[in-house]
């Protein structure tokens, strides 16, 4: 019990989830077994197209203990065919119908897990981050690994961030969360190593927040519409991309167009409180 509660507070601090939807998600996995991919939280009661785009960055699939759990479904898998291979002509003719059924109920239980789904590259990316990985000569399988790094260096050496974001008809942003996604090992918790954030002892809850107060926070995760930062309230505040210009960045970060990463300090104003809601917009002042 004291896991899931454990589970439960933390899927609490997700940007898109509330108590009803972490519930779901809890109970889901607990019936269900455990996620094999990121597509998977789409089947989740309560859990809709918006709440998804939201909370899919946030939540990472681990694929060593998924290639276990799938290589066990194969296995069970096989010998329930092997026993049903011993079944009646006669009988199979009488079930077709049903047998389409099951075939269909299996082609669900046969997600495959995805690599790309235990890093910080959101499931809007995927096709690109897929495409920049058949441009470097890359597979993912060297996802976190140093051969994917040097591939990724090499390429950029000849051409740039910016003319490989064009040729890949995305933004230079995108293709820097993707690279770092790439880059990073599998399981890697942007939080190791990290200092707390300076946040400000006298606000700690949404309550405590006005607008116009600047705030000291961590870059917990970066999406196509914005970054998602920890200001020490108990929920993620959002800065929408068009406040991360690059008049606010320091010329390492500017030389990196705009990317920010997992983990970074950062200088933020809030915009606007919904409390019922729980969402907190912010204005990025600068990167510490």
């Amino acid at each position: 019990l004291s896991s899931l509660s454990f589970w439960f507070n933390s899927l609490l601090h997700i940007a898109g989830l509330n108590a009803n939807r972490a519930k779901n998600i809890i109970e889901w996995r607990e019936k269900n077994g455990p996620f094999i991919n990121r597509e998977q939280l789409k089947k989740v009661k309560g859990l809709g197209p918006k709440s998804f785009q939201q909370c899919a960055g946030f939540i990472r699939v681990n694929q060593d203990y998924i290639r276990t759990f799938c290589s066990q479904q194969t296995e069970s898998s096989d010998q329930s065919q092997g026993v049903a291979m011993t079944s009646s002509a006669g009988i199979e003719a009488k079930n077709e119908k049903q047998g389409k059924k099951r075939s269909k109920t299996a082609v669900d239980v046969a997600l495959k897990p995805n690599p790309l789904d235990q890093t910080c590259i959101h499931p809007e990316s995927y096709d690109i981050a897929m495409r920049f990985v058949s441009l470097i000569g890359g597979t993912v399988c060297e996802i976190g690994k140093p051969e994917m790094q040097q591939k990724i260096n090499s390429s950029l050496e000849k051409e740039g961030i910016e003319k490989t974001a064009e040729r890949l008809q995305t933004t230079a942003h995108t293709l820097q969360v993707i690279i770092d996604g790439l880059s990073q090992p599998e399981s890697f918790d942007f939080r190791t190593d990290f200092d707390k954030p300076d946040f400000k002892r006298s606000i700690v809850c949404l309550e405590d927040l006005q607008v116009g107060t600047v705030l000291t926070g961590k870059v917990e995760n970066a999406t196509l519409f914005g970054i998602f930062v920890d200001i020490g309230v108990g929920k993620s505040g959002l800065i929408p991309i068009r406040n991360v210009t690059e008049t606010k960045l320091s010329k390492t970060k500017k030389r990196r167009s705009l990317g920010l990463g997992p983990g970074e300090r950062v200088e933020v104003q809030v915009l606007n409180i919904d409390i019922p809601r729980s969402r907190i917009t912010l204005d990025l002042v600068r990167v510490l």
